[in-house]
């Protein structure tokens, strides 16, 4: 057994050399893991004494040799550390001279620096000569730099969506708040419960963010924004990662960013998230996508998707160490890539017909590489896109129209904004709501061009509402709570049969009235819009990586795809070579 398991250890070891030879460098990271492997099964410890000299036998190390060198004390330090870098087989630049505690100056003679004779020096044998360690330390030093720009990115990042997430809390009627507008794969507004809209928004805003840094090759930054993401789409409902596909192409681009970052010590987690991106998929498009033929009525797009899918899959297969699943992974996205390929002079003839690059790659791959075909499912998307926006466009028109039309009866923008979106558009609905409750035009108004407030109502406008049948006093009270307005007075008195909701202050002018201000609020000016032009800044990086076609995670050249394909192929075929020599 002795014999058998050391024979094939050797062999092992063997093989761990051929392979090195020639290896790329994640090759060379898997062959590094099976080395160490071996060595800790033996208990060996490469960096314990004793050491081996040039003829492969026992010495001491050099710590531990004591020699004698004799010289004129004319000569510089730089001729000294030359010639004990001849005299004992050292380089010259991976050497530091210490004498009485200082460190020899190479420009200085050994007289100048205070050297008498029969001195003793220790020579120290450097890693790395001086110059490499001062370019090493500059280098840490730009990386220092970069990592601690790269975190105020990715601060600026969550603070710009951190502000968009609470306006998607407070925002009274998103239909008139476009940049918070979330849109089906078709293009057209979807409606989110309130409950999951932030998370929803946060998960979006940064998987959209983490998009932009991997286009853009920074990966370090990218990582990071995705895995928020992924924390913020685990807070919405199951249902709903079921029927989009944005969790699916997360779990895509994690997996990507860990191979893309060498993290290889991640393949676990990988594992897991290409299942479940798999597992998404089939949700979302149905067994054969069929769901996805139904809605869009091809998918030639989303093959893509699967490319990188099985890409990904081969390579997490190849580093644990499953060659046959790794190969059969490898083949289906090079397979796929071969469907996928788009011939340069296609995109050339769609570009001469005014159509961008991007629309010419994802109108190919839905058409199947046919130009004329594919000119023309451009057109209608473009045609379709433009009349969602329009319909987009005219039923925001008409919901300015009703809000307008409401602060016309005296209700303010926030109340009127409130009313029409529980109302669902619905004009008559949301004045039945606004009569109803009085309220919500009380705790909400906060419009400057309808407060009237005054410290007591006039008794021209007591009069009126005392002609039109109301009691005196409730009617005082009504013109205090709406601030002099006798429209609304009016309009609730007579919703609540001459009287006031129970719910309404009775006396509200203290509360109502604008606080003071003080010099310290003047002071502060200056101090908050910075904040504020900060905020916007923030936000507007956020706004600004937000694609503009909606099908922009779905086009890719697919040239790194190519490249890492037949990498790996050739990885998993010499793998192959080796295991029938051996």
């Amino acid at each position: 057994m002795k014999t058998n398991g050391g024979r094939c250890r050797i062999r092992a070891l063997c093989w761990l050399r051929r392979e090195w030879r020639g290896a790329g460098m994640a090759q060379k990271k898997y062959l590094q893991a099976k080395l160490t492997q071996f060595l800790r099964e033996d208990r060996i410890q490469l960096w314990k004494p004793p050491y081996t000299d040039e003829n492969k036998k026992v010495g001491l190390a050099l710590k531990d040799r004591k020699n004698l060198l004799e010289t004129r004390l004319h000569i510089t330090g730089r001729e000294l550390r030359s010639k004990i870098a001849e005299t004992f087989g050292l380089q010259e630049n991976y050497i530091k001279i210490v004498i009485n505690k200082k460190q020899l100056q190479l420009g200085k003679t050994l007289e100048e620096q205070g050297v008498a004779h029969n001195v003793k020096a220790m020579v120290l044998e450097l890693k790395q000569s001086e110059e490499d360690a001062r370019k090493n330390f500059q280098l840490e030093e730009e990386e220092q730099n970069e990592a601690k720009l790269k975190e105020k990115q990715i601060q600026r990042t969550k603070r710009g969506l951190e502000i968009l997430a609470k306006r998607a809390e407070t925002v009274v009627d998103p239909e008139m708040t476009p940049y918070l507008d979330i849109a089906n794969q078709t293009g057209r507004s979807i409606r989110i419960p309130p409950s999951e809209r932030k998370a929803l928004m946060l998960a979006m805003g940064y998987h959209e963010k983490g998009r932009a840094f991997l286009k853009r090759k920074e990966y370090g930054i990218a990582l990071p924004c995705l895995l928020d993401a992924d924390k913020y789409f685990c807070e919405c409902c199951r249902e709903l990662l079921d029927t989009v596909d944005n969790y699916a192409v997360l779990q895509l681009d994690i997996v990507w960013c860990y191979f893309r970052l060498e993290q290889l010590e991640c393949l676990d987690d990988a594992e897991k998230k290409l299942n479940l991106a798999q597992k998404c998929f089939k949700n979302c498009y149905g067994e054969n996508h069929q769901r996805l033929v139904h809605i869009k009525g091809n998918c030639g797009k989303e093959k893509v998707l699967f490319l990188r899918l099985y890409l990904l899959q081969g390579i997490r297969n190849y580093h644990s160490g499953n060659d046959v699943e790794a190969c059969e992974y490898l083949n289906k996205a090079r397979q796929l890539f071969k469907e996928l390929y788009i011939d340069p002079s296609k995109v050339d003839n769609l570009l001469q017909l005014g159509f961008t690059a991007q629309e010419a790659r994802l109108g190919l791959r839905a058409c199947d590489g046919n130009v004329d075909h594919a000119a023309t499912h451009i057109t209608n998307r473009r045609e379709e896109l433009a009349q969602i926006r329009m319909e987009e466009k005219e039923k925001k028109r008409r919901r300015l129209e009703n809000i307008r039309f409401l602060e016309g009866m005296g209700y303010s923008t926030h109340a009127a904004q409130q009313a029409l979106h529980a109302a669902s558009g619905n004009l008559d609905e949301a004045l039945k709501i606004l009569l109803s409750n009085p309220q919500i035009w009380w705790l909400n108004d906060s419009n400057p061009e309808t407060d009237n407030c005054q410290e007591s109502p006039s008794q021209e406008n007591i009069d009126q509402l005392v002609y039109m049948g109301f009691d005196a006093l409730v009617a005082e009270a009504a013109l205090r709570v709406f601030r002099g307005n006798v429209q609304l007075a009016a309009q609730t008195l007579a919703h609540n049969g001459g009287s006031l909701p129970p719910e309404l202050p009775l006396s509200p002018e203290d509360s109502l009235s604008p606080p003071a201000t003080s010099p310290s609020d003047s002071a502060g000016t200056s101090s908050a819009s910075t904040d504020e032009d900060m905020e916007t800044e923030a936000v507007n990086e956020i706004l600004e990586d937000i694609p503009e076609h909606e099908e922009d995670y779905l086009d890719s050249t697919l040239e790194d795809e190519e490249i890492i394909i037949a990498e790996y192929l050739s990885y998993v075929e010499n793998r192959k070579s080796a295991t029938k020599k051996n």
